[in-house]
């Protein structure tokens, strides 16, 4: 689930949140039947990663509406954003499976 939830967040930051929402959901669902798993935790894994597209502007429209006017280059979004993405990603691989009793 933390791998799937970095996949999506990664991928999110490539494209748009809403299409890597729903490139993943159908396979977290079916990974989640695979593994005779709650589906839930595994569609909470891509609705909170396809969510984290902080890392680059291209993963959400305002990212690049606040790019011009705010005089932010690529990079900018890449030293903010991978930590925050980090953060999300640490605190969802802990609190996830401890919610959903997984452990």
């Amino acid at each position: 689930m933390s791998a799937l939830f970095l996949m999506v967040a990664l991928m999110t930051n490539i494209l748009s949140n809403n299409a890597t929402a729903v490139l993943f959901t159908p396979i977290a669902l079916e990974l989640a039947f695979g593994l005779q798993a709650d589906p839930m935790p595994f569609a909470l894994a891509v609705l909170f990663g396809a969510n984290c597209s902080f890392a680059t502007p291209v993963g959400y429209q305002t990212n690049l509406l606040v790019m011009g006017p705010g005089y932010y280059r690529f990079r900018d979004f890449l030293y903010v954003g991978t930590p925050l993405v980090v953060l999300l990603w640490g605190a969802f691989s802990l609190f996830m499976p401890w919610y959903y009793d997984l452990l």
